[in-house]
């Protein structure tokens, strides 16, 4: 460090400018992205939908399959992706490394050079609904990575969790994973943490708040409280977003080497309409505003202060194929590429 700050005072102020700016940049490296789910009869095509997230500024996408179509239409736009398994693929992953390689060298080997892969996901919210496919989830990881490696890639593999998997959840202190998930998670954990790889959770708090709207405020849900309605410890809470992140890192943490591992928020959002308690325009215009400026502040969480923490919005679109209500009422635009609110990427 003493060597570098000598270097330091040799360098000329404009060449110390430009290199303090690097610094920051690189500090700044919070990102926010959107969902780019295609449960819908009605969706524009790949291509026009490529175009329409660089003229929006949405710079990073999730996609939840490899389309071959979307894969394409992503090639030298500069936005990054994370990639996901279908979850009927976890189990032949995991059990057939020949699977395995042929995955990457169809759905990423052709794109690598056109396309930046954040992460690749296996699967998506397998556990704690299908245990009997969980048990392949840390197979599959390991083969994919193995397969990615092999290929002169650099991509780290890893999977995408519910707080469903949570035992305990409030507070967050004391969250710990449930007695069905933890056989599976802590391998994972332990996995994650030798790969310096983060986990990938989807945070929803209209559901809390919609199912409990007596004990959960909407203030409290939707980051607009002005007092902090929940209090752990030494650490006080402002909004229900930062509690269900925490509570994740709290159960990492209690597994072994899981203190070590960060997290990217994978879905986050608020439905527009549908009939559940909460569900307007209003309320998802300021949720996803809200959310988008607590990832871009650099604030962390209580527990994790100032740590980076990724967030992608869910969703692109309204989807018709989703389940009636408000499943169908997530996208930030309608399937013609108007907008049903406006969120500042």
């Amino acid at each position: 460090m003493e060597d570098s700050c000598c270097q330091l005072s040799t360098i000329s102020p404009f060449l110390l400018l430009i290199f303090l700016s690097t610094i920051t940049t690189l500090a700044e490296a919070q990102l926010t992205g959107v969902n780019y789910g295609m449960n819908g009869d009605n969706l524009p095509p790949p291509d026009q939908v490529i175009s329409h997230c660089k003229f929006k500024n949405i710079k990073n996408l999730r996609l939840f399959d490899p389309n071959p179509a979307v894969l394409q239409a992503l090639h030298g736009s500069g936005i990054t992706v994370i990639l996901g398994t279908l979850n009927q693929d976890v189990q032949p992953l995991g059990t057939d490394a020949n699977f395995a390689k042929t995955w990457v060298a169809t759905n990423v080997l052709p794109h690598t050079t056109s396309v930046t892969f954040r992460y690749i996901t296996v699967g998506n919210e397998v556990i704690p609904g299908d245990i009997a496919t969980g048990q392949f989830l840390l197979p599959a990881m390991q083969n994919l990575q193995t397969a990615i490696t092999a290929a002169g890639l650099s991509i780290p593999v890893t999977t995408v969790i519910p707080t469903g998997v949570l035992g305990v959840s409030f507070p967050p202190s004391q969250s710990v994973f449930s007695v069905t998930s933890l056989p599976i998670m802590g391998p994972i954990i332990s996995f994650l943490a030798a790969k310096e790889t983060p986990l990938l959770v989807n945070v929803y708090p209209f559901f809390a708040y919609s199912g409990n709207p007596k004990d959960v405020s909407l203030e409290y849900a939707l980051f607009t409280a002005t007092k902090p309605p929940v209090i752990d410890g030494k650490l006080s809470y402002m909004n229900l977003f930062d509690a269900i992140v925490d509570a994740v890192y709290s159960a990492m943490e209690k597994v072994e080497g899981g203190g070590a591992v960060g997290l990217v928020v994978s879905e986050t959002g608020w439905p527009s309409g549908g009939g559940a308690v909460g569900a307007s325009v209003e309320n998802a215009l300021m949720y996803n505003k809200n959310v988008v400026a607590h990832s871009k502040s650099n604030a962390g969480t209580p527990k994790r202060p100032g740590k980076e923490l990724d967030v992608y919005v869910f969703a692109l679109f309204n989807e018709d194929q989703k389940p009636a209500g408000t499943e169908q009422n997530f996208g930030l635009f309608y399937p013609n590429l108007t907008q049903v609110y406006h969120v500042d990427f």
